[in-house]
């Protein structure tokens, strides 16, 4: 039987639109997007781009919006809905949203951060592992010399010395009340550009005491002739990293995921993920990938 010419139009029109349902539904998408930002540093670039494989891993859409800016620029994003989520530090995240906040202990830290997020903002686990703290130190011969340690040794001197302050690159910065040591006045303070400026200053007695902004271990050399004084009492805030999304962005499984990797990240890998990109060149995707291949997540 010769159909007529409108049927067969309406049966070559059904054939096509089966044919796209199937590829349709051949590639359907695991739900939205998840936009992970980066702000400027190295250190945000790595996170993003751990957290968003980490998350691809279970099946998720993700992408990076690299290149953000400072961190009032990508919280102002992640606000807006132009992102989901961000790579943080809890101790800078809480100093931000609540200045006032005397917190420093990793136990009180991450409760006081918790209640001072905005409305629609959350934040899992952070990586225990992970010290971002900035780092007091002393030339080793005065440490030695004087029998300090800690931090705690060093406080009933503070008012007589002068303290050198030097960056370390790369890293997601503190705000600038992170910079101070608690129950430390000292008699001065002095600003070097680099962890080598201030290395020589401390070797060459122009300053007493220094203090890095982050760890040593994000720039190899930056503590030799030096000895760094330990801080088990939280004279400077905690620093884990950690990340902060959007309320019902992410499922179960995938804060479960953020979870395993919070547990997996350290100081000293991500120091090197750091260098990796910033020394040698490194695609942050492809450091990051290696990474979670390496600790199979």
């Amino acid at each position: 039987m010769v159909l007529p010419a409108s049927l067969r139009m309406l049966a070559r029109v059904l054939v096509v639109a089966t044919a796209t349902l199937a590829v349709s539904c051949g590639n359907s998408d695991d739900g939205a997007r998840i936009t992970v930002g980066a702000g400027d540093s190295v250190e945000s670039s790595v996170l993003a781009e751990i957290y968003a494989g980490a998350l691809a891993r279970v099946g998720a859409r993700t992408s990076v919006a690299p290149h953000l800016g400072s961190r009032s620029d990508y919280l102002a994003a992640l606000d807006a809905g132009r992102i989901d989520l961000i790579g943080e530090h809890n101790g800078a995240l809480l100093a931000y949203l609540d200045a006032k906040n005397a917190e420093r202990a990793p136990d009180k830290v991450p409760t006081a951060l918790s209640m001072s997020l905005p409305e629609g903002l959350v934040v899992s686990d952070a990586a225990d592992g992970t010290d971002l703290r900035p780092r007091v130190v002393l030339s080793t011969e005065a440490a030695t010399h004087d029998n300090v340690r800690t931090i705690g040794d060093l406080t009933p001197r503070c008012e007589t010395l002068t303290l050198g302050v030097a960056p370390i690159p790369d890293l997601i910065t503190l705000p600038p009340v992170l910079e101070q040591v608690a129950g430390c006045h000292f008699a001065a303070t002095v600003s070097f550009p680099d962890a080598a400026a201030l290395r020589k200053a401390l070797l060459d007695g122009q300053v007493q005491a220094g203090l890095l902004t982050g760890p040593p271990a994000a720039v190899p050399g930056s503590t030799d002739g030096l000895t760094m004084l330990s801080d088990a009492d939280y004279a400077i805030r905690t620093e884990n990293v950690l990340p902060l999304f959007r309320k019902g962005v992410l499922d179960d499984r995938q804060i479960k995921k953020l979870n395993y990797v919070a547990g997996e990240l350290t100081t000293d890998e991500l120091a090197k993920l750091i260098r990796d990109v910033r020394d040698s060149g490194a695609n942050p995707a492809e450091v990051a990938r290696k990474w979670l291949d390496d600790h199979s997540l």
